[in-house]
């Protein structure tokens, strides 16, 4: 008996970490380090005259989730982030399924807005297509384009996109809403940007 609720605490425990791949739960707020920090190439030849925006670091229950960069054009407005073109760069410390990013991508979503069943599933679909399996070290490069959707990469290597304007404003939202489950992570991201405050 004791043995079977050590594993269903064990269980709950890694899926909570894994369900906080995209959300999070606590944040290192701590100020960008370098005002010199040039964008990586995959941001630099997707969004003209990037410069970074803030950066933090994720932890859950004292284990380091990921690190994430911020990469903003000029004239960038934090609270009308939907409007401008940006990059998210995630550098991951935990390995996590694509399947289980695009779930949780899908339920923080629907802390902006709901959504029908169907929509959210359609949408949950679309994320597991170019999500991919990510283990320690691994970079994920998410460009935002406004009107248009969203790439992604990890390292130089092209995962594909979403054409679909409506989910991908809403997927940087995840980091960039004024609703985020993640206020201190938002912060740390727009720590540089124009209207960074809630």
């Amino acid at each position: 008996m004791h043995k079977s609720r050590f594993s269903s605490l064990k269980h709950w425990a890694l899926a909570a970490v894994a369900a906080v791949a995209v959300a999070g739960v606590s944040a290192n707020t701590g100020a960008p380090s370098g005002s010199a920090l040039a964008p990586p190439p995959v941001v630099r030849q997707a969004l003209t005259g990037a410069t970074l925006a803030g950066e933090g670091e994720l932890r859950f229950w004292g284990l380091r989730i990921y690190d994430a960069r911020l990469w903003v054009a000029p004239r960038f407005d934090a609270q009308a982030f939907g409007d401008h073109p940006l990059a998210l760069e995630l550098t991951y410390h935990r390995a996590f399924s694509g399947a289980a990013i695009a779930r949780r991508s899908v339920e923080e979503i629907q802390r902006q807005t709901p959504l029908a069943p169907a929509q959210a599933e359609r949408w949950r679909q679309q994320l597991a297509a170019v999500l991919p399996d990510v283990e320690p070290g691994d970079r994920l490069t998410g460009l935002y384009q406004p009107g248009q959707g969203l790439r992604l990469w990890r390292g130089s290597q092209p995962l594909g996109g979403v054409d679909d304007a409506e989910l991908a404003r809403l997927f940087f939202g995840i980091w960039l809403s004024p609703g985020t489950s993640e206020p201190g992570l938002r912060g740390a991201l727009l720590a540089r940007s124009a209207g960074a405050a809630p």
